[in-house]
C-alpha cells in the first residue's frame, strides 16, 4: 500500500501516473479514528450496536468533510488521549456542525459532491471519497427504530390495557443519520 500525499499522488513524482499500488484513504481512516475515540470515550453505547455505527459514520463524515486530516492538521497523536483527541477549537467546530437545527444533511451532500467532483471520474485520485460515499449512503438508506422525539406530551391511552401509550407507538423509523448526528453531538459534549 502506498500512503496518500497532500497533492493527491502517492508515487512521489507529483504527476499521479506511477506506482501502480493501492491508494490508502488516510484522511478517511483518520476521521474514523477520531469518531471512534469520541464515541468510545463518551461511553454512550456498545460498539457493536447499529446506533453506534450511525453515530460513528455521522461523526466520521463530519470530521472528514470539515478537513481534519491527521497529524499536522489538528489531530493529536494517539498517546495524547488524556488531553483529548482534538484541540478545543476543532471540538467547538464539530459541536457547531453537529448541533440540532443545522443543515448538516445539506452540508454533507455539498461537501461530498465537491470532493467527488475534485477527484475526477469514478476511481479518481482521491481514495477517501469511496468510503465516505459508502458511509453516507448507509446513513441515508438505513432506517433505525428510535424514540419519537416529536411526540413529546402526555401519553395517549393504550387500547390494549388502558394504562397509557404503548411502547411501539412511541417509536418511529428514521434514517440512521437522524439518530447518529445527535449521538455524535452528545459524544462531543461528553468528551
Amino acid at each position: 500500500m502506498r500512503p496518500e500525499r497532500q497533492d493527491g499522488t502517492s508515487d512521489g513524482t507529483g504527476d499521479g501516473t506511477g506506482g501502480g499500488g493501492l491508494l490508502v484513504p488516510m484522511a478517511w481512516l483518520c476521521a474514523e479514528y477520531v469518531a471512534d475515540e469520541l464515541l468510545r470515550t463518551g461511553d454512550l453505547m456498545e460498539p457493536g450496536m447499529l446506533e453506534y455505527r450511525a453515530g460513528h459514520d455521522a461523526l466520521a463524515l463530519t470530521v472528514f468533510l470539515s478537513g481534519i486530516r491527521g497529524p499536522g492538521h489538528g489531530l493529536r497523536p494517539p498517546d495524547d488521549r488524556a488531553a483529548g483527541v482534538l484541540p478545543t477549537a476543532r471540538m467547538d467546530e464539530l459541536r457547531l456542525l453537529t448541533a440540532y437545527g443545522t443543515a448538516w444533511r445539506d452540508w454533507v451532500r455539498e461537501r461530498l459532491d465537491a470532493r467527488e467532483a475534485a477527484s475526477g471520474p469514478v476511481g479518481g485520485t482521491d481514495p477517501d471519497v469511496a468510503p465516505a460515499r459508502a458511509a453516507w449512503r448507509w446513513l441515508e438508506e438505513t432506517e433505525l427504530l428510535a424514540a419519537d422525539l416529536d411526540a413529546i406530551g402526555p401519553p395517549l391511552p393504550d387500547p390494549a390495557d388502558g394504562t397509557g401509550e404503548s411502547e411501539e407507538r412511541a417509536r418511529v423509523w428514521i434514517p440512521a443519520w437522524q439518530l447518529g448526528l445527535p449521538l455524535g453531538h452528545l459524544a462531543i459534549h461528553l468528551h
